[in-house]
């Protein structure tokens, strides 16, 4: 599902039409009929952790989603990117609301590219500190789930199916890796 195409300038609010800029650009960009501005339409980031518990990380916690798309199905803490912050600061912002959860961001584990709907999705480990979680109200219930636990058929996005699949497979390697995936 893309993202319907650009209608009014974000400058004046006039229409736009899709040409080439006149500065050499090679893209078709949503150019103002007034003001002449150009608009470039860029992906969205999402953010997220794929938050464990114990010493051996054999715990995920998951969030069961209390919002649409996809209500009521399973998935890691993640969420838009807001301005003014860092994929990471982003990461443990949404960690923090979708979960109340407290914990230690750790590296970044995955991004993948969702083209069709542009965006990039990103993904770091972190390490809770407490099993004690607090929900915001996009979450309908936030739990621990081992590998055997989860409810695979009930996972809300498959960006975050993959993330966890990778997770538990460099889990029993012992060794955590960087992974990069593009989604058809």
């Amino acid at each position: 599902m893309q993202r319907p195409p650009l209608k009014h300038c974000h400058e004046c609010g006039k229409a736009v039409v899709y040409r080439l800029p006149d500065d050499g650009d090679t893209k078709p960009r949503a150019v103002c009929t007034v003001c002449h501005t150009v608009h470039y339409e860029n992906p969205l980031n999402v953010v997220g952790t794929v938050p464990t518990w114990g010493d051996d990380g054999a715990q995920v916690l998951l969030c069961k989603r209390n919002i649409e798309p996809r209500w009521g199905k399973w998935t890691l803490p993640a969420g838009f990117m807001e301005l003014g912050e860092t994929t990471a600061e982003g990461a443990a912002r949404e960690t923090d609301e979708e979960a109340g959860a407290r914990f230690e961001m750790l590296g970044l584990f995955t991004v993948m590219n969702v083209v069709r709907v542009g965006q990039v999705h990103l993904f770091y480990r972190a390490r809770l500190l407490s099993t004690a979680f607090d929900p915001g109200h996009e979450t309908i219930e936030a739990r621990l789930f081992t590998e055997a636990e989860i409810p695979w058929d009930e996972i809300a996005f498959r960006t975050v199916k993959e993330t966890l699949e990778r997770y538990f497979a460099d889990r029993r390697r012992g060794e955590f890796g960087f992974h990069t995936l593009d989604i058809a």
